[in-house]
């Protein structure tokens, strides 16, 4: 292994009971590429949902959450 990790091997998931919780999660999704140095802005990572948030399309389809 070279030391950087992709995934989490541990997996402990989350019940999302509010559009309070979701929207942490999905922003919290959002901000792993900026956080990683990958990005300046979350929408301009290319595999982020983040764009169609934003109002814009992105390449990926079906990806907001309807609440």
């Amino acid at each position: 292994m070279n030391g950087y990790q992709f995934c989490k091997h541990d997996n402990h998931p989350i019940e999302l009971w509010s559009n309070r919780v979701i929207d942490e999660k999905i922003n919290y999704v959002h901000q792993n590429p900026v956080k990683g140095g990958l990005v300046y802005r979350a929408h301009d990572y290319l595999y982020s949902s983040a764009v169609d948030y934003a109002g814009e399309k992105g390449i990926l389809d079906g990806v907001i959450v309807v609440k």
